[in-house]
């Protein structure tokens, strides 16, 4: 804690000497689409280019946009590379032809762009990675809805949640300049059509553009530059070992005790952040003094910490032998501009003695601003009431150092006599120093005591009297007196300096022991045991590993092996694995548990709990050693979370291949069977041409059946494929309609169609095709599993904002609670009255045709009667305007 400030930090030269080779990346970064960031990308690039550096084009997006298509026209644009992709061929940023060329400086539009598969990167961040990383510079443009940390924050209040996201880390090393005009100024850009076509501009300034969306997007741009070029600054200060807070971000830090106030010190810190849109950061200094801290003062203390971490807050613990040298340098370190910290009601006494904490900082921390808070006025007493066991140490401490100073006065005695030594007073510093080093502070002390009396009794004449004869020798007792009090107080200091050291190494030993053998361990049952046997070692307790289930929390291990819970410890269990919090013995929760029971939290939630006892009776984990405590639990949440990633992946591989096995055989099964279909189809109308008879009539009938399901595989077999073609049409829905019921007339027979289409209804853009296949396969399902004789109902009626058309039978009707169910592949209700017949393939093929041509599907049952509705839900941009439907006309 007491380096010197002009020392360079060795992790800021390090990322420092990384970027040593590579390329420099710019990123212009814009609040919302229509900024302007390519054009301003386009402009610096010309700009380089007069200036004479090698600049080329590796991807530019114009959009149409007129401006931006005339400032192309002066750069050299390499050709990109085209990849085929579902029956489409699309251009990509051409990497090898650009790394071949080697220029200077390239331009790289839409940073957060997704690669066409068959890329050699799926995301285009990684191209330019790999540009940077060959010692190329690169230009790029991202909106601020694509950083990765804030795609959520965007998305609550936009209702728009973007898929192609940035890591934040691509920024950390970025320049940033910010494309920014005020909201007016680009709605106004909106309306002329200069980021959308009219339509698409119209839709865009009621939901996205909207003012109030763009000034919250704007505010967060900015905010984020502002963060990026905070943490550059501070980088470099600390590589260059530059003195000062460098105040351009404001940055705070809350000091942290066991006062009973402290809670209150945060939440007023989380307050100041906010109000200045900064970082901040809990800090304890764990001095000497925190050894002698009670159980109650160590659980405010980390319920204080707790806080702070749930709050959002940053949380350090510190070594330092003084508090104030502890928070001085941790500030200058962070390069913190507001300190927040209580100050105590103490008594003159106390601080004439140990000094004020608040007014050394002050004097210290010049060009920081300093918050002070009153504390409680209990805190002034507390402390000085209430002395820990031990607080004096043991009497065989005082004991030895009274041996030691007896063995002195031996040596003393007996040296005097053979070499006639007059200075015999310094032979008693060495029981002095010993006691101060050994014992601390009060044992050496007390061997000054001692040591004087010694001296004064056997040494000085009139000897074996406590009378000191000689005014001089007066001052040689005074002086042997000072000296042992001062040499105690260092070695005091050395040894609090030196048992600090080693609790932090035990510490770090511990998390990087720990580390270590979690991530030697190759599946969940060894790790779960390795993680009970490390705890149960470190806190010699009885623990246990308990993950999430459809009965609850399930025992996954324990330490002894045979350990068992009852239902109080799976109650508090379940408790912790809900709420997120530590509950049983020694927390704020179900305390009426033998079992302290803390959650093992990810950024997935909560993947388990870890529950600690101990036979004797005593506090499952001690106060001192919560923050450990935290620190492994943290280490293994993330442990099992790998674990359960990789075990997602490899179910995720096995899917895919699972799926790419059955949908070679649909397509293969559908194909071998397609061609003997049209010879029977083909034959039986030239039969029934030459000889009508209800045989052929059947035959007929069962072969169209059956060509259906083979329709139906390679309809399937299609949508998984992901090779479906869409050639969306303005088409009639009774035209359309009226099609599929005239295919369909043999599933339907019997059955009369109630068509209530609402007079002037638009046109809706679709694939004619693919929409005959969904009323088709709608019209066939209803048929099958209608009642006998009954009608089937056909609706189509416009509602605010959409379009619904809905096919409803009387029959069995849907599996309560399961009618989504029905749209799945291969989807059948066995032991139903809907089990009869079918494929399950049907449905499923409705909905992936609607999905894909931008139509959602619902499944219900009937109210009014018994049976089935399907409804296909046209959205508002699917229905065909009425100027659109002139134009048809």
């Amino acid at each position: 804690m007491n380096d010197r400030d002009d020392r360079p930090d060795p992790q800021a030269l390090l990322r420092a000497a990384a970027q040593e080779g590579r390329g420099r990346l710019k990123v212009f970064l814009g609040a919302a689409p229509g900024v302007g960031k390519t054009y301003e990308m386009l402009s610096e690039g010309m700009q380089k280019r007069k200036a004479g550096v090698d600049v080329v084009v590796g991807v530019v997006e114009t959009h149409g946009r007129v401006e931006t298509e005339a400032l192309t026209r002066g750069h050299e644009i390499l050709p990109r590379i085209d990849i085929a992709y579902q029956g489409r061929t699309l251009a990509e940023m051409d990497i090898d032809g650009i790394l071949a060329r080697r220029p200077a400086l390239v331009l790289v539009d839409e940073l957060a762009h997704t690669n066409a598969a068959g890329s050699r990167h799926p995301k285009r961040y990684q191209d330019v990675e790999e540009l940077l990383a060959a010692g190329i510079d690169v230009y790029s443009t991202i909106n601020i809805q694509h950083i990765e940390s804030l795609n959520d924050v965007v998305a609550s209040f936009t209702k728009v949640r973007v898929r192609e996201t940035v890591p934040d880390r691509i920024l950390e090393t970025a320049d940033i300049e910010v494309v920014d005009i005020p909201p007016d100024e680009l709605i106004e850009r909106l309306k002329e059509g200069k980021v959308y076509i009219p339509d698409e501009a119209s839709r865009a300034l009621n939901h996205f553009f909207s003012k109030s969306n763009l000034s919250a997007l704007r505010e967060l741009a900015l905010r984020r530059a502002a963060q990026a070029v905070d943490a550059q600054m501070l980088d470099y200060v600390r590589a260059h070992a530059l003195a000062g807070s460098f105040a351009a971000g404001e940055r705070v830090i809350v000091a942290v005790s066991e006062q009973p106030s402290a809670q209150e010190l945060v939440r007023a810190a989380k307050r100041l952040a906010d109000a200045l849109g900064a970082p901040w950061t809990a800090l304890h200094i764990e001095s000497p003094r925190t050894a002698q801290l009670g159980d109650e003062e160590r659980k405010r203390l980390n319920q204080a910490m707790a806080l702070a971490a749930q709050l959002g807050g940053a949380t350090a613990t510190i070594p330092a032998v003084r508090v104030v040298d502890g928070l001085i340098s941790y500030a200058r370190e962070a390069r913190a501009t507001q300190i927040v910290i209580g100050k105590s009601a103490r008594p003159w006494w106390f601080e004439m003695r140990h000094g004020s904490v608040v007014d050394q900082l002050v004097r210290g921390l010049t060009d920081v601003a300093v918050h002070v808070l009153p504390g409680d006025q209990h805190d002034a007493t507390v402390r000085h009431r209430r002395r820990p066991a031990g607080h004096w140490g043991k009497p065989s401490d005082y004991i030895v150092s009274l041996l030691v100073v007896a063995l002195v006065t031996a040596a003393g005695l007996g040296l005097g006599t053979t070499l006639n030594i007059t200075n015999i007073a310094l032979l008693y510093l060495l029981p002095v120093m010993a006691a101060a080093s050994l014992y601390g502070l009060r044992a050496g002390v007390f061997a000054g005591f001692a040591s004087s009396l010694a001296y004064n009794f056997f040494f000085l004449p009139p000897t074996g009297t406590l009378t000191i004869s000689n005014p001089e020798n007066v001052v040689t007792i005074v002086v042997l007196l000072g000296v042992a009090l001062v040499t105690s107080q260092f070695a005091a200091r050395i040894r609090s300096q030196a048992d600090l050291a080693t609790s932090s190494a035990r510490l770090n030993a511990a998390l990087a022991g720990f580390s270590r053998q979690l991530t030697t361990i190759g599946n969940d049952e060894e790790l779960m045991q390795a993680i009970c046997a490390e705890l149960a070692r470190l806190f010699d307790a009885r623990v246990c590993v308990l993950t999430a289930s459809p009965d609850g929390p399930a025992l996954r291990a324990a330490w002894p092996p045979e350990d068992k819970l009852d239902t109080m410890e799976h109650a508090a269990a379940q408790w912790a694995m809900d709420k997120g919090t530590a509950t049983g013995r020694g927390s704020d929760t179900l305390t009426g548990s033998d079992w302290l029971f803390y959650p093992l939290k990810t950024s997935r939630g909560v993947v388990g709990v870890v529950g600690l006892t101990r036979d004797d009776g005593a506090m499952p984990v001690p106060a001192d050693k919560t923050s450990l405590l935290l620190s492994l639990t943290d280490q293994s949440a993330l442990v099992i979370e790998r674990m359960q990633f990789e075990d997602e992946m490899r179910d995720v591989a096995q899917l895919k291949e699972t799926d790419r096995l059955r949908a070679a055989l649909l397509s293969s099964v559908s194909h071998d069977l397609k061609t003997p279909l049209t010879a029977i189809l083909a034959a039986a109308n030239m039969l029934r041409a030459e000889r009508p008879s209800p045989l052929v009539d059947t035959v007929e009938a069962e072969a169209q059946r059956l060509n259906r399901f083979v329709a139906n595989l390679l309809d399937m077999a299609r949508v998984e494929a992901g090779v479906m073609r869409l050639n969306l049409e303005s088409t009639d829905l009774t035209d359309a309609i009226a099609s599929a019921v005239h295919d369909t007339r043999a599933a339907l027979v019997g059955h009369e169609i109630d068509l209530a289409v609402a007079p002037g209804l638009p046109l809706v853009r679709v694939d004619p095709q693919l929409f005959h296949h969904v009323l088709i396969n709608l019209f066939d399902n209803a048929g099958r599993y209608a009642d006998p004789d009954s009608p089937i109902h056909v609706v189509a009626e416009r509602t605010p904002g959409e379009l619904v058309l809905s096919v409803m039978d009387q029959g069995p009707g849907l599996p309560v609670g399961r009618e989504a169910d029905v749209f799945q592949t291969f989807q059948r209700f066995e032991g139903s009255d809907r089990s009869k017949g079918g494929s399950g393939l049907g449905l499923a093929i409705v909905k992936a045709f609607a999905e894909a041509m931008g139509l959602q599907v619902r499944a219900s049952n009937r109210t009014e009667l018994s049976g089935a509705r399907f409804d296909i839900i046209f959205p508002e941009q699917a229905l065909v305007r009425e100027i659109d439907q002139e134009n048809v006309t």
